[in-house]
């Protein structure tokens, strides 16, 4: 017999040791009640800070957990417009960062909405929308047909690879799929917080496209968590943490898939992990805490929007140094423009020049006293 779980006689009856994790349980259900009370203090606009900041980080670690690297910028910009925020200077964006997108929003934004496989199709060709994966077309917005070879997930060079899973035959999906579904859509005492779990583990393993099975598994996780706790807002990412956690998170996923239907290590290791994910948005929760401070600083200085604009864009974290022909490229204006930008918030105290002169000159965001907003 296939090592598989799937070809398990059980399959797909999970079961798992409800008292050793009670505990856990517990912790994250507290630490989302903590967590969501201290978001809900911070008022509007801050929450659609943390929010925009916290997709805009699960969208691109999601991707990256299947090697593709997405812009920024981009991803920033087509949350932003679609959640309807002014943040200026928004970035045109490609067809498939806005399919990336698409998806996460419709997955927490209408989670109280069934999941179904026309949904699930939705997503896959939003993730897919040249009908291609790579150089290599695919078959998009339809459950794979297995036509040239058995679904494997494989890694290692040509010549060396190792099969970490065998899913499901083709003609077992429509099956399959129709169980989840029934089982993720019905109304049950389990707590969503462990559906989530559960569901994650079960739709990778059928694995029931030929590509994006990962990014789609979890958002259906985001989804299932959103119905956790009634909220669309997100602010802490799955998706970020299980980045981190990538050698331990294929490890346990592999050796669950070819165990037996006690899944309790699984569910152990995906209680913790979303516990570490929600202890990481305290960091999200400072940024955003420290960018409305800067605000508050800088109070009624005369700034024009090309200052603001570059200004938050150092606040939200970014990457390299801050030179005058980076300021005029973000700001889109000529170098004597930037420099007398520049120049003008170095002079009130709100930008310093950084050790190195000469041509390498470059600046960074000082740290604001009270006072800076009286000077004008």
């Amino acid at each position: 017999m296939s090592p598989y779980i799937h070809n398990n006689p059980d399959w797909p009856r999970f079961h798992w040791n409800r008292e050793s994790l009670a505990g856990r349980l517990a912790v994250v259900r507290y630490e989302q009640g903590r967590l969501l009370g201290r978001m809900e203090a911070l008022g509007f606009k801050l929450r659609q800070e943390a929010v925009l900041k916290t997709l805009t980080e699960d969208v691109l670690k999601s991707s990256e957990i299947e090697g593709e690297q997405l812009d920024a910028e981009q991803v920033r910009s087509s949350i932003a417009r679609r959640l309807g925020m002014d943040i200026g200077g928004l970035k045109p964006v490609d067809r498939n960062v806005e399919g990336v997108v698409e998806m996460m929003l419709d997955a927490t934004g209408h989670y109280e909405q069934p999941l179904t496989a026309e949904r699930l199709f939705g997503w896959h060709a939003s993730l897919f929308p040249t009908g291609r994966s790579g150089m290599r077309r695919i078959r998009v917005g339809a459950w794979r047909d297995d036509s040239s070879d058995p679904m494997q997930v494989v890694s290692g060079a040509v010549g060396r690879e190792r099969v970490h899973l065998e899913a499901p035959a083709a003609g077992r999906l429509n099956r399959e799929m129709q169980v989840f579904l029934d089982w993720f859509n019905e109304s049950t005492e389990t707590d969503w917080v462990v559906k989530a779990g559960v569901a994650h583990l079960w739709f990778v393993t059928i694995h029931p496209f030929e590509d994006g099975n990962g990014r789609i598994a979890r958002a259906i996780v985001d989804m299932a968590l959103a119905r956790s706790e009634q909220s669309a807002q997100r602010f802490y990412s799955m998706s970020a943490q299980i980045r981190q956690e990538r050698a331990t998170y294929y490890d346990i996923l592999e050796n669950t898939q070819k165990g037996e239907m006690d899944i309790t290590p699984w569910m152990d290791w995906s209680l913790g992990c979303l516990s570490r994910a929600i202890d990481g948005a305290q960091a999200i929760l400072g940024t955003v805490l420290s960018k409305a401070r800067f605000w508050e600083a800088v109070g009624d200085s005369p700034l024009n929007e090309r200052q603001r604009f570059v200004l938050n864009r150092l606040l939200d974290g970014f990457h390299g140094k801050l030179t005058t022909k980076k300021w005029a490229e973000l700001a889109k204006c000529s170098h004597d423009t930037a420099l007398r930008d520049i120049s003008a918030l170095v002079e009130r105290g709100i930008l310093v020049r950084n050790p190195e002169g000469g041509r390498s000159t470059s600046y960074g965001l000082a740290s604001i006293p009270e006072s800076t907003k009286k000077k004008q």
